[in-house]
């Protein structure tokens, strides 16, 4: 029987300043918003936001102001998003915990619906079209996205599901048994964090019609997501739903058919 790989056991802390804790979770979330702003100031140079003159002018004032408000809907949509997608019960007979973010839970997609919300905030405020506004925050998301998986590694959580022995890179994971299983993380890491990236910044790095940008995030993240869960173990608490899909799963369906759907009216509007 081949050697199986363990998951280092790493101190989630990584930097003690008395009674200052310094996380590396904390950190990677520090690194996410750093993208965010580097790849924003890029982003500036594309079409069609380089060339908007005027009042709907895009300025690096406006990249650190999306951030502000971005974190803001990370932060709360992702918080509240758990607490209704995956425990609903458990939170209605405890709502005070819903501000317990300390003790953990957050989802990426009630994240992703607070992000909308900052957005089309955003958009009021400067008057900008609410779509054109998604277009420019979709390329420089996937790096974030990266980012929490590793923090996700660091902690050994969200681990996968049981592999073949054979597996190489088969990963035993502290708390979960002591069989091989796939390091999830990882495979988000690459699939929903670099190559989503890629493949959305080199789509974006040319002028796309409005709403074209945005639409490829969410078809992209909901094929790339859905197929991350099939190697992630499901929530213990919930286990696979019907048709045998995870709550994941189940969450990534609307983004596909909206990713399709917006994509395709975007095309035909501009068309029309």
């Amino acid at each position: 029987m081949p050697s199986m790989l363990i998951h280092p056991q790493i101190n989630p802390v990584a930097l003690q300043l008395g009674p200052l804790a310094v996380h590396w979770y904390g950190l990677t979330y520090l690194a996410a918003f750093a993208l965010f702003m580097f790849l924003g100031f890029r982003r500036l140079r594309h079409e069609p936001f380089a060339s908007i003159k005027g009042a709907g002018a895009w300025s690096r004032r406006d990249v650190e102001d999306i951030l502000f408000l971005g974190v803001m809907g990370v932060v709360l949509g992702g918080r509240i998003g758990y607490c209704l997608f995956y425990k609903p019960l458990y939170y209605l007979a405890h709502p005070l915990e819903v501000f317990a973010i300390w003790q953990g839970g957050m989802s990426f997609h009630g994240g992703m619906l607070g992000v909308i919300v900052a957005m089309v905030w955003f958009a009021r405020s400067r008057a900008k079209p609410w779509l054109q506004v998604a277009d420019f925050v979709a390329p420089c998301v996937p790096t974030g996205l990266a980012a929490g998986r590793v923090g996700n590694f660091i902690n050994g959580e969200l681990w996968g599901r049981l592999s073949s022995p054979d597996l190489p890179w088969g990963m035993v994971f502290r708390g979960a048994g002591d069989l091989p299983r796939h390091p999830s993380q990882v495979y988000q890491f690459l699939g929903e964090g670099l190559l989503l990236f890629v493949l959305l910044w080199l789509y974006a790095s040319k002028q796309r019609k409005q709403g074209q940008v945005a639409a490829t995030f969410l078809l992209g993240y909901g094929v790339l997501r859905f197929a991350a869960e099939f190697f992630r173990e499901p929530d213990a608490h919930l286990g696979l739903l019907s048709l045998g899909m995870s709550m994941g799963q189940w969450l990534c369906v609307p983004m596909i058919v909206g990713g399709i759907g917006l994509w395709r009216w975007a095309q035909t509007r501009t068309q029309g």
